[in-house]
């Protein structure tokens, strides 16, 4: 699935608990069928609280750099 194809929730300049709100928000309302979703974040932190939350709604994640304090989170339905 090319990157333009799959819906992205940007949360760059958010900070804890936001990341994880906005991301459980999407993935329990709008996005809640999707099979792969990002999420793209500039706080760390997030990448240690989304990832549990979307585990517990049947997601794996993968977490990629994208450069210097910038990360992708790809969440793929299990």
């Amino acid at each position: 699935m090319a990157d333009e194809q799959i819906p992205t929730l940007d949360v760059r300049g958010e900070i804890c608990p936001y990341p994880m709100l906005k991301t459980n928000e999407a993935l329990d309302g709008d996005q809640k069928d999707v099979a792969i979703f990002d999420v793209i974040t500039d706080h760390p932190p997030a990448l240690s609280t989304v990832p549990p939350q979307a585990m517990k709604r049947g997601y794996e994640v993968e977490i990629d750099e994208l450069g210097a304090g910038e990360w992708r989170m790809r969440l793929t339905k299990i």
